[in-house]
């Protein structure tokens, strides 16, 4: 055994790197930590209460899910890393951060996994179960003896723990407890309140049975001792207290909080991932508001029930993502025909085809603004945090109303799982539609009479007297009678467009993130917002005339967008999208693929807006968007 190795393990007896006197914290400005094991071992449930002590303690946090792509891989699989990141600041956070500077590992090959995917900062501290070195099965003792050598070689500072030893002594299945050790072994380590610990493990398990919370919390308090007594190092990073009311939540569960807000009351949907646990959460709490969450039997179905609903006088929502999006395309087509509100959020995983469900990708951009035949135009949003997920939500239901259209909601799999604190929302009557208009329907007026300025034509509702009329998805005249004409087909169409125009006009110029001039904007849309600021950010303290502009609306785009590009020397989007690499033998100005918003961009406002994107279905990281900007940079003064 080398010195590198005796030094990272911690015997049984004996105290990891020889600890035992009174600790001084180290005080920091953020650390981002992970959690991971097999599948059902709790590194997922380790993480979000970690996570929520540290916001209920004050700290600005992020976590995002670890989540495998099979349901349940095999056990000690490199590629089956199950549980959370998360990314603990002294101010508010918004991204999930760069490489993790300590991880909590259940076993080494999933911990391998994290190191293959490049997601450990060099010199890394990695707390790893240390029962698998004297295992029974001689393959798998070796194999955890060969990891330990090679991570140690490479500089990583690897401590074994004895986990499930020393949960053994307090629970019969240490696999179903282990992770309240770790919760508490990391509360010790970040000099996080134990009594708040208790508390949200209290919370946690509130619907068990009295001695199951008594079990957990002995648990947490043996790994939170353990660590007191055990480990040689100690952090503090300083949090200040809200002044007002917060909420840690994710971003599918903000995405149903803004549901029950905006008043709509019929979801329909058929679980998909990673959207399914929005509608998981409505399906608990809807009914007790007068909601009803309809699971149906496909997307197709789901998005025709939505629609029904909508027509009926309601406003209804159908969720999905990328996969169920493509589904429903021709029944939005037919909301977009028959002048029928709804509201759609797809949120975005990797593709194409099944591609990688429990992964981020922003990939489904131009598919929302054009993938419907024929024309068929919609408005598309996109959410760029946790609480943008519940405020949108509000929105997109009153401009459906309002415009009597399709809207689509983009969040992606990097928001749906990744929680945040937010000011607690105070309910606004404001939020919600007026009631539908069942007043009896004019002599003589029309389905379709559309204003020859906004397109918009009075909503007619089943029941109004004298509203009776057929409803079709064909081309159809004002009375809503089938018509083959070339005057009646083009006057439709040009009121259904005129309604984006309308919109457009109501819209805000977005806001530059920094100077409204300069050497280089960039530009995002959705979740990698957070990490673009913060490079921004992180190159203007170096005194670069770099700036920012985030889109939420994609379709229609606001004014004044164009004026605010011809500012900067360079443009150019960030995206978790495919684009072809310059770099590339074979590619060239005249057939590289550019990224989605980047081609958006170029046609709308004839600007050169260059593009950079990843695909690794990780959340873009802060330390790349700034070595990307940096180079961007130095191109630009050749």
């Amino acid at each position: 055994m080398n010195a590198a190795t005796a030094l990272g393990r911690a015997t049984d007896g004996g105290i990891a790197n020889g600890a035992g006197a009174a600790k001084a914290a180290v005080t920091l400005s953020e650390h981002v930590i992970e959690i991971v094991s097999d599948s059902g071992e709790g590194a997922q449930r380790c993480g979000q209460s970690f996570g929520a002590i540290a916001a209920r303690t004050g700290n600005g946090i992020w976590t995002v899910e670890i989540i495998p792509a099979e349901i349940q891989p095999p056990a000690r699989s490199i590629a089956g890393a199950s549980g959370n990141r998360i990314r603990i600041g002294s101010r508010r956070v918004t991204n999930g951060g760069n490489e993790a500077d300590l991880v909590v590992a259940f076993n080494e090959q999933v911990l391998l996994g994290r190191v293959h995917e490049r997601e450990l900062k060099p010199g890394c501290i990695i707390l790893l179960e240390s029962m698998w070195r004297d295992h029974p099965d001689a393959t798998i003792a070796a194999a955890y003896r060969e990891t330990f050598d090679e991570l140690v070689g490479d500089g990583y500072d690897v401590r074994e723990i004895p986990m499930e030893r020393e949960c053994r002594a307090l629970v019969s299945d240490p696999r179903r407890g282990k992770n309240m050790f770790a919760l508490g072994m990391l509360c010790n380590i970040y000099s996080l309140d134990l009594q708040l610990a208790r508390d949200q493990v209290a919370f946690t398990f509130g619907k068990k049975e009295e001695k199951v919370i008594k079990s957990n919390v002995a648990l947490l308090e043996a790994g939170y001792e353990w660590a007191e007594s055990r480990l040689d190092f100690k952090y503090h990073i300083p949090a200040t207290r809200a002044n007002e009311a917060q909420i840690v939540v994710n971003g599918n569960t903000a995405l149903a909080l803004g549901v029950l807000a905006s008043g709509m009351e019929v979801c329909a949907m058929y679980p998909i991932t990673p959207a399914t646990s929005a509608s998981h959460y409505l399906s608990e709490v809807f009914e007790k508001v007068g909601g009803v969450v309809h699971q149906a039997e496909d997307e197709i179905a789901a998005c025709t029930f939505a629609i029904g609903a909508s027509y009926a006088g309601k406003c209804a929502v159908t969720i999905t993502s990328g996969p169920g999006f493509s589904l429903k395309q021709e029944a939005l087509g037919l909301a977009v025909m028959c002048e029928i509100p709804l509201v759609v959020v797809d949120v975005q995983r990797g593709g194409p085809s099944t591609g990688q469900p429990t992964k981020a990708e922003q990939g489904d951009l131009l598919a929302a603004c054009f993938g419907t035949h024929g024309d068929a135009p919609k408005v598309v949003m996109a959410v760029s945090s946790i609480e943008d997920c519940f405020y949108s939500i509000i929105t997109a239901r009153k401009i459906a109303e309002t415009f009597n259209m399709v809207v689509v909601v983009l969040s992606d799999a990097n928001l749906a799982t990744s929680q945040q604190p937010f000011p607690r929302p105070i309910f606004n009557e404001a939020w919600l539609a007026p009631p539908v208009d069942q007043s009896p329907v004019p002599e003589g007026a029309k389905p379709y009479d559309w204003d020859p300025v906004t397109g918009i034509a009075r909503r007619f509702v089943p029941g109004q007297l004298n509203g009776m009329h057929t409803l079709t998805g064909l081309a159809h005249d004002r009375l809503s009678r089938v018509a083959y004409d070339p005057e009646t087909n083009e006057e439709g169409l040009r009121h259904r467009s005129l309604k984006l125009a309308a919109l457009q006009k109501t819209l805000k110029t977005p806001t530059v993130f920094g100077g409204e001039e300069g050497d280089l904007l960039v530009i995002g849309w959705g979740s990698t917002q957070g990490a673009i600021e913060e490079a921004v950010e992180r190159l203007r303290a170096e005194g670069r005339q770099v700036s920012s502009l985030n889109l939420r609306f994609l379709q229609p785009m606001p004014g004044g967008i164009k004026e605010i590009l011809q500012r900067f020397k360079q443009v150019m989007t960030i995206e978790t999208g495919w684009s072809d690499s310059p770099g590339d033998e074979l590619i060239n100005d005249s057939n590289r693929r550019l990224s989605a918003l980047a081609m958006m961009l170029r046609a709308r406002y004839l600007v050169d807006v260059d593009c950079w994107s990843e695909v690794r279905g990780q959340p873009v990281k802060p330390d790349t968007v700034y070595r990307v900007l940096s180079s961007k940079l130095v191109q630009g003064r050749r």
